[in-house]
């Protein structure tokens, strides 16, 4: 499996489906915490967000998919490592994408990753 890049994102695209995210979130959250919760839901409220060029987007999408993705570069079962390369995948997109990051969606995804870690 190659290692997310902003090269390899498109290939990452095809796993990204709106109910995935929200299963693979619901059934991780209490084992990454909010360091890989907090990414992922910038990412997605990223995603949603009109003002957003589609070749980010498709970025956004490829960091998500390789977050659902069951086969990844390190195994998620995988105590203390499992998440590493998924928060990489997730930190690439942010980075590259900072510059479209508001106020208003950094406040939405740590509100949801609260909600997503109380229950």
């Amino acid at each position: 499996m190659d290692k997310f890049s902003l090269d390899t994102a498109p290939q990452y695209e095809r796993h990204y489906n709106e109910d995935s995210f929200w299963k693979k979130l619901k059934h991780v959250a209490s084992k990454v915490g909010s360091k890989v919760l907090y990414p992922a839901l910038q990412l997605y409220f990223l995603l949603q967000a009109k003002d957003v060029p589609m070749k980010a987007k498709t970025l956004i999408v490829g960091a998500l998919g390789y977050l659902i993705l069951p086969t990844d570069l390190v195994p998620d079962f995988i105590p203390a490592l499992g998440f590493t390369d998924d928060l990489t995948a997730l930190m690439v997109a942010l980075r590259t994408l900072n510059k479209y990051l508001s106020p208003d969606i950094n406040a939405r995804a740590k509100d949801q990753a609260d909600k997503l870690l109380k229950q």
